[in-house]
């Protein structure tokens, strides 16, 4: 069974709702362990085998496959979760602005808030970015063509007498 495999299990398999609960928690102040880490130090690119990255950030292979798995969508070379092993090495290269925007998108208000991040964006980008957020998310209605109005195929007739036929 793959590593992948294991973390989904892992993540999706709870006898009740307060176990999975307690599973979330205990893994949320994991990764944000990890995430204060890498800020703090400035790493650009993650190196080394699971077991190793597992044993630099104090924890689980599991563990380290779900940041590996949170963060795949964030780098700059994609990353196959399927061939990711505990003895294999990875190397991750996290491209910081589009971390920090899928951070805001997904609402993970205790990561994208970390202390490091000031030290990385500065408040103007980090503002952009959670605007641009917003903007993407903005539906903007296009005009109704009237029946009585011209014809946008430019053909000077009204819409009813032609594309609207």
């Amino acid at each position: 069974m793959s590593l992948y495999t294991e973390w989904r299990n892992l993540s999706d398999n709870h006898a009740s709702q307060e176990e999975e609960i307690k599973f979330w928690e205990e893994y949320l102040k994991v990764e944000a362990g990890i995430y204060n880490e890498i800020l703090n130090n400035k790493i650009e690119t993650v190196e080394g085998t699971v077991a190793e990255l597992a044993e630099k950030f104090n924890t689980s292979n599991e563990y380290i496959m779900g940041f590996i798995d949170g963060i795949s969508e964030s780098v700059t070379e994609e990353i196959n979760l399927e061939e990711v092993e505990a003895d294999k090495k990875v190397s991750i290269k996290i491209d910081l602005e589009k971390l920090y925007y899928n951070m805001v998108s997904v609402e993970a208000h205790w990561l994208y808030n970390l202390p490091g991040w000031e030290e990385i964006l500065p408040a103007e980008k980090r503002k952009e970015i959670q605007k641009a957020y917003k903007n993407s998310k903005t539906i903007v209605k296009e005009n109704k063509v009237g029946r009585n109005d011209a014809c946008p195929c430019g053909s000077g007739k009204k819409y009813k007498k032609c594309c609207g036929k």
